[in-house]
């Protein structure tokens, strides 16, 4: 599929990723004004591989396929959360890290998510689990069947999470906590 390289004001295509070990999500959305339209979503399978390197250097890979194939604009991606076995939090940040890199080797700009934001963004509860999340986006983005593995839910929250974010940021002028505080003096506590 090939898609134009130029793009309207309020035409994006967003990739969105979870990243992961073990399973990686993906999904890829096009913004079009206010209509959203779901392109691609799935996971890549990683447990089959016992080298951490070779997880490693699948997900770079899948992720720069993906990125050759639909040509996004802008990459989303959860961040890490902070957990209690370091092991685990090292190895999740180096997938995160490994999927930037295949964007920024495109020149795709990315942007990070907490989860909280992610869910809270998508379901209205920043505590939601990966099920209220799933069906949320089977209403929202009008996909007829949930996928067997969560986690490419989770990686189209994570895009839509971004789309959102930027409509509150055009809404709001885009303006900047600096610009906020200027014009609003009365707001400030001394």
């Amino acid at each position: 599929m090939i898609h134009s390289t130029a793009v309207l004001p309020n035409n994006k295509l967003i990739l969105g990723v979870d990243p992961g070990t073990n399973v990686m999500g993906y999904g890829l959305i096009e913004v079009n004004g206010s209509k959203v339209t779901v392109l691609q979503y799935g996971v890549l399978q990683l447990k089959s591989y016992a080298n951490h390197a070779v997880k490693l250097k699948k997900i770079y890979d899948s992720t720069l396929r993906l990125i050759t194939e639909y040509l996004p604009d802008e990459m989303a991606i959860e961040a890490p959360f902070f957990g209690t076995n370091v092991q685990s939090m090292l190895k999740l940040g180096r997938a995160q890290g490994v999927a930037i890199a295949a964007a920024l080797s495109r020149d795709i700009p990315y942007v990070e998510y907490a989860p909280k934001k992610i869910k809270q963004s998508v379901t209205g509860n920043g505590n939601a689990s990966k099920e209220q999340v799933a069906a949320m986006l089977l209403q929202i983005l009008k996909i007829k069947e949930a996928p067997k593995f969560l986690d490419a839910t989770d990686a189209l929250a994570v895009a839509l999470c971004h789309h959102y974010s930027q409509g509150a940021n055009q809404k709001a002028g885009g303006k900047s906590w600096k610009a906020f505080l200027t014009e609003n003096p009365d707001r400030m506590s001394k």
